[in-house]
């Protein structure tokens, strides 16, 4: 099964196919556990096609998708940007996104996905990939833990209005790569 998934990078006429896969998962990832006015002004403001223009344009930011055949299951995104002061590895690079469709889950998407973010951070320069996931996300949070990532602290992310608190993770990117340095 992990043969059949295909990871490539997004380009610009990818916005519209990546605006749809990122709000149905962020919604049915978090639909339940947020109200339905701040879910909707966070798929607006993160998620929307124009939103996404912008994230696929930007030097700063690699987003990868993964199919299976030639239906779009996953995403992620890897940028340069600052992070927060818990995160004091060398040049860090952020796992900003990295979601696959439910329907997916279970169908060895996540591995190559993950690999595929790996390669693209040390692409921009990173030696260690971070990233921030919801304390109360502990499907997410045992897929970190079990891809070598290390909790170093904490930090918000707002959804509309509601503030909240995400777990920082980090791992080296020589470690899951290719093995070199």
């Amino acid at each position: 099964m992990m043969g059949s998934v295909m990871v490539r990078r997004g380009t610009h006429s990818d916005a519209l196919a990546l605006s749809e896969l990122a709000s149905s998962t962020f919604a049915e990832t978090f639909g339940a556990e947020n109200t339905p006015e701040n879910l909707a002004a966070h798929l607006q403001s993160s998620f929307g096609v124009a939103q996404q223009s912008v994230e696929l344009a930007d030097p700063d930011v690699l987003t990868l998708l993964a199919y299976m055949g030639k239906e779009l299951v996953g995403y992620a995104q890897v940028r340069r940007k600052a992070t927060p002061a818990c995160v004091t590895e060398d040049r860090p690079v952020e796992l900003h996104r990295f979601y696959v469709a439910r329907t997916a889950h279970g169908r060895g998407v996540a591995a190559p996905l993950m690999h595929a973010a790996r390669v693209a951070a040390r692409d921009l320069g990173g030696l260690h990939l971070w990233l921030g996931v919801w304390e109360r996300n502990p499907r997410a949070v045992a897929f970190y833990v079990k891809s070598g990532f290390t909790k170093v602290g904490s930090h918000h992310f707002v959804v509309g209005s509601d503030r909240q608190t995400d777990w920082v993770f980090v791992s080296p990117l020589s470690n899951q790569t290719s093995g070199a340095a």
